[in-house]
């Protein structure tokens, strides 16, 4: 209740004597210097305030009032990203980026003899950055590299730089509760790292069919950030795969020919004559049958291969090292590559490819993992699958029942070196699942 103190307080009965001016004016001047005398201690409390006190209401300041000593040199508020999507040029993003015609023409120029502006490539970034002495754009051109233009009284300079990178492991835990994509990416890891481990593990597990709930894994591998933090390139180091009870190892080692391969702990080499699946991600839709009801046919006749159920555009790789004997449509089949292999006497057949591989062609040689071609329905299909083929012999073969055959285990003469990268491995593994952090 807001209180009238022109009125008499009810506790007291004697009624105030008047207010006099000389009163007034003495109770006015002690009022008055009683806030010069407050607002002094305030401003005295706020300058004796140590060093390291934040500044309140710092952000209604001038960013240059926070600093008395500028950098002449350091870059200010025109720092600016652009991540190319699919169909941008460096013309548009640089036009983008506030330089005018001339000056992109003058750095496309400048950097020709260098690394060329029509190559940029969507999901990589160009960075502006302007200093008191002129402009810089930075362009990422891979994990190793960048290209660095300077702008300077109006002359632009380009040089490849070595992109500064920082290593770090990391550790993780995935058991399968959904899906190899979704729980891995759970665990921090992502899609790049996921398809090297499935990568190295291709020749033991079919991702296709075998993977089943339940079956985890754990794996060390480095992580490589860039200056920004944000992750360039994962390299494994090694891993372990439970896929229904049985265990896989894989451990990264340099071989004294410099080579860089993977091998179980034992010392055997992960890689093998065949993978056990041309297609990384899908399903099997038929399998091979000595009579099968044809669905588009409609009358019973052998399948003499795997179909491979997947989407549209999905790769298709090269199972093993081979010549390509046959590109082209091939009747029913389709889009078909066959090729014949390295002890000659084994051929496969991938057919209803919606298209070739880039350069594939007839007569060319072929690496294993080598992207020949991409799931369609091409032929007579009713829908997009890969008809996979093994034939040993011209004679058509299951090929979910081919044996395959291990390469070169580790050098007898590098055994020693290779077990202490096991037991360093081992700790590693040790040490990160006790403190299930890593880094």
């Amino acid at each position: 209740m807001k209180q009238d103190f022109a009125q008499p307080l009810r506790e007291n009965s004697r009624k105030p004597a008047p207010v006099t001016n000389e009163i007034f004016l003495k109770r006015r001047f002690f009022l008055v210097g009683m806030g010069f005398f407050l607002l002094a201690v305030s401003v005295w409390m706020m300058q004796s305030k140590p060093a390291s006190s934040p500044v309140e209401y710092e952000e209604w300041l001038p960013v240059m009032a926070l600093d008395s000593t500028p950098d002449t040199n350091a870059f200010h508020a025109t720092h600016q990203k652009v991540v190319l999507k699919a169909g941008d040029s460096s013309l548009a993003v640089l036009k983008q980026m506030g330089f005018s015609y001339q000056q992109v023409k003058d750095m496309e120029a400048a950097a020709k003899g260098v690394y060329s502006l029509t190559h940029v490539r969507a999901g990589h970034a160009f960075v502006r950055e302007d200093t008191t002495e002129g402009a810089h754009v930075l362009y990422h051109v891979d994990g190793d590299q960048r290209l660095h233009l300077q702008e300077s009284d109006g002359v632009w300079k380009a040089a490849l730089e070595d992109r500064p990178v920082w290593h770090r492991q990391r550790y993780a835990e995935v058991t399968i509760t959904d899906n190899l994509f979704s729980d891995a990416s759970s665990a921090g890891m992502d899609n790049r790292t996921i398809m090297n481990l499935v990568d190295i593990f291709a020749w033991d597990i079919d991702f296709a069919r075998e993977l089943r709930i339940g079956d985890h894994f754990r794996i060390l591998y480095e992580s490589n950030d860039d200056v920004e933090g944000k992750e360039i390139g994962t390299t494994i180091l090694a891993a372990e795969f439970t896929n229904q009870g049985q265990t896989y190892s894989a451990v990264r080692y340099v071989l004294k020919s410099e080579k860089v391969d993977y091998f179980s702990m034992q010392g055997e080499s992960l890689r093998k004559t065949y993978l056990k699946a041309p297609v990384k991600f899908s399903r099997i839709s038929s399998r091979f049958s000595g009579s099968r009801m044809h669905p588009v046919l409609g009358y019973t006749r052998a399948h003499k291969g795997v179909d491979y159920a997947a989407a549209t555009g999905t790769p298709i790789h090269a199972i093993g090292d081979g010549r390509i004997m046959f590109s082209g449509w091939k009747g029913g089949y389709g889009r078909m590559v066959i090729l014949r292999h390295t002890n000659r006497n084994h051929t496969t057949r991938y057919g209803h490819m919606s298209a070739f591989g880039r350069g594939i062609h007839s007569g060319m040689w072929v690496k294993q993992g080598k992207i020949i071609g991409y799931v369609g329905k091409s032929g007579v299909a009713t829908g997009p699958h890969l008809h996979f083929e093994f034939r040993v012999g011209g004679r058509a073969v299951n090929p979910l029942s081919i044996k395959h055959d291990p390469a070169e285990p580790v050098p007898s003469a590098e055994r020693a070196a290779f077990q202490d990268e096991v037991r360093k491995v081992q700790e590693a593994f040790k040490r990160a699942a006790e403190k299930k952090v890593w880094g």
